[in-house]
């Protein structure tokens, strides 16, 4: 597992795949939601298990972009606090 917040950018949340699904990305993500008001991240369009998750947590897609890292296309998704 691995995360990373550099201010209100979410660089990473890892879980490994075995203890996916066990609710810890959950927990991560609201330990970080207690600490700020708005977060944004970029999530790949081709994971949309990642999509889903994040929309299920509040997040909506800003806009859509490319890594050009990668090359793969991106979204870019931001979270405030209501």
């Amino acid at each position: 597992m691995f995360d990373r917040l550099n201010g209100e950018y979410i660089e990473g949340i890892f879980v490994s795949g075995e203890i996916q699904s066990q609710g810890i990305g959950k927990l991560l993500l609201n330990f970080v939601k207690d600490r700020r008001s708005k977060l944004s991240l970029n999530v790949y369009l081709k994971n949309t298990q990642a999509i889903h998750f994040y929309q299920r947590e509040g997040f909506i897609i800003q806009c859509e972009g490319l890594d050009e890292a990668t090359g793969e296309k991106d979204y870019v998704m931001i979270w405030q606090q209501k």
